[in-house]
C-alpha cells in the first residue's frame, strides 16, 4: 500500500491507496517542531486505527510539503520506521508536467501537485485552485504544461491581519452570513471575507480563463474549499483530495521511471 502525506503550512492531509485507489485519508494539524519520532507516534497510531502497521502494509511513501523543517522530519521517519526511502516531491522527481515559468524551483510543491491531478482527471487547459492558509491558483495548458499562476491571503490570514490592526474586531467562524448586508459584527465580517474570498475567487478565474479559454474547467481543493465554493460562481468541481491523488500519479510515475 502507497502512503501520501502531503504537509501544508496548517493542516497536513494524509492518504493511503491501494492498487491507484484511495481507501483512506487523514488530516492532522502541522506542526512544525514535531520530530521524527513523534510523527512515527502519529502515522502508528492513525494506521493501527484501520488494523494496519508501518512494516507489513505500507510499501511505498511518497511526500510533499511546503514545510522545509516538516519535509525534513517526514524523511528522517520514514527512514528510521519504514526502513526505506521516500519519494520527495522536488527538484529531481519526475512528475511529467513541465513547468514553463521564469523559475521553476520556487514554485511550491503544493501548486504542482495539485495542478497534475487536475489535469489527470479533467485534461487541459485547466485551473487548479487550493484554497487554505493561502489561496493558490495554477493555470494548466492544453499540453499539460504549468505555466504560472496566482496566489492570494487565504481566509484565514486576512482575518488575522484584520483583528491584528483594529480595536473593535476579532476573529469569527468561517461561514457564509444569512445575508451579504451584515446585521452583527460578527455577520459584516463573515460578509466581506468569506463572500469577499468568493468573488476575488471568481474574478481570477475570469482573468485566467481569458487566457486559456473559457471552457478551462477549475477544481478546487484545500481544507476551506467547503465554505466558499458553494458561493463561486466559476468552481466546477470541488475534489477534496485532490493533492493526495496528485502524489499519488507522480509515484507511479517515479515508479515507472525506475
Amino acid at each position: 500500500m502507497l502512503l501520501a502525506v502531503d504537509a501544508g503550512n496548517t493542516q497536513t492531509n494524509i492518504g493511503l491507496f491501494e492498487r491507484g485507489d484511495l481507501q483512506q485519508h487523514w488530516s492532522v494539524q502541522t506542526l512544525a517542531d514535531r520530530t521524527a519520532d513523534e510523527h512515527a507516534l502519529v502515522f502508528k497510531g492513525l494506521l493501527e486505527q484501520v488494523g494496519l502497521s508501518f512494516s507489513r502494509n505500507v510499501t511505498g511513501v511518497v511526500l510533499s510539503s511546503v514545510v522545509p523543517r516538516v519535509t525534513q522530519a517526514l524523511r528522517e521517519m520514514v527512514e528510521r520506521y519504514f526502513h526505506f526511502e521516500p519519494v520527495v516531491v522536488g527538484p529531481g522527481v519526475r512528475t511529467g508536467m513541465p513547468i514553463v515559468t521564469d523559475n521553476p524551483r520556487e514554485v511550491g510543491t503544493d501548486r504542482v501537485v495539485n495542478a497534475i491531478a487536475a489535469h489527470e482527471r479533467y485534461g487541459g487547459p485547466c485551473i487548479a485552485v487550493g484554497i487554505g492558509t493561502a489561496t493558490t491558483f495554477g493555470a494548466v495548458s492544453d499540453r499539460g504544461e504549468f505555466l504560472g499562476g496566482a496566489i492570494a491571503p487565504g481566509m484565514q490570514v486576512s482575518t488575522n491581519a484584520l483583528v491584528a490592526s483594529t480595536a473593535q474586531l476579532r476573529n469569527i467562524e468561517f461561514a457564509a452570513p444569512r445575508s451579504v448586508i451584515g446585521k452583527t459584527t460578527v455577520e459584516s465580517i463573515q460578509a466581506g471575507v468569506v463572500f469577499g474570498h468568493a468573488g476575488m475567487i471568481d474574478a481570477i478565474v475570469e482573468r485566467m480563463r481569458d487566457d486559456l479559454g473559457a471552457s478551462a474547467p477549475v477544481v478546487a481543493t484545500g481544507g476551506l474549499a467547503p465554505v466558499v465554493v458553494p458561493l463561486c460562481k466559476t468552481i466546477d468541481h470541488h475534489e477534496p483530495w485532490l493533492s493526495l491523488e496528485g502524489l499519488q500519479i507522480i509515484f507511479e510515475r517515479n515508479a515507472r521511471a525506475d
